[in-house]
């Protein structure tokens, strides 16, 4: 599956490992403040010149800016203030909320059945349901990767991101977007809306 004008294209990497790259990057930001060994390598990230056609560079350059622009402190407190705290975050990041207006619903429910089926079962460490962003980003991350075991998975990949991430993430990173307090992590969300696009775009040409 090809990932057109990826930022990490430079290192080396195919487009499988490309991918895998990308996600489970996603998953780090959107888990938890960052660790102050990531925001160092990212910091440190290759921002190669836009390309023609290249969907992701731009994003890219601005998530890679703004973490060299803002200290380890701010960008943990935004995190915070945006998805932390006592009671309702200001966004939310479960697909339950964004598909069904409730935590803990029916969208939940069907991807649990769902992770049953692939064999994936939720770490008893992981703190989140299953239905977070991040948790969504790692079952992809393992399903590029089941690849390289079990054969090809696209179809699989396809309908796990159709069903369980693309109905709703969007609508988070608008949100994301939207929030006067974010900042960096409106950058992030960008950087992920556009990610995804391209993910959208290449799973289509399996139809």
């Amino acid at each position: 599956m090809k990932l057109p004008g990826h930022p990490l294209d430079a290192a080396g990497l195919d487009e499988e490992a490309a991918r895998s790259e990308v996600y489970g990057l996603l998953a780090l930001l959107y888990y938890a403040p960052p660790a102050i060994e990531w925001l160092a390598r990212l910091r440190i990230a290759e921002t190669p010149p836009e390309a023609g056609g290249a969907q992701l560079q731009e994003p890219w350059r601005g998530v890679v800016a703004l973490a060299r622009e803002l200290s380890n402190a701010a960008i943990a407190a935004e995190y915070d203030a945006l998805f932390g705290g006592i009671g309702k975050p200001e966004v939310y990041l479960y697909g339950s909320h964004f598909l069904s207006g409730f935590l803990n619903e029916k969208p939940l429910a069907r991807l649990r059945a769902d992770l049953v089926g692939i064999g994936v079962q939720r770490a008893t460490s992981m703190s989140e349901t299953e239905d977070h962003f991040a948790y969504l980003c790692e079952v992809m991350r393992h399903l590029i990767a089941e690849s390289a075991h079990r054969g090809d998975t696209l179809r699989l990949q396809e309908g796990f991101f159709s069903t369980h991430i693309q109905p709703w993430a969007r609508s988070m990173c608008e949100a994301i977007e939207r929030h006067p307090t974010a900042v960096f992590y409106a950058a992030v969300a960008r950087f992920t809306r556009a990610f995804l696009d391209v993910e959208a775009q290449g799973f289509d040409l399996l139809q």
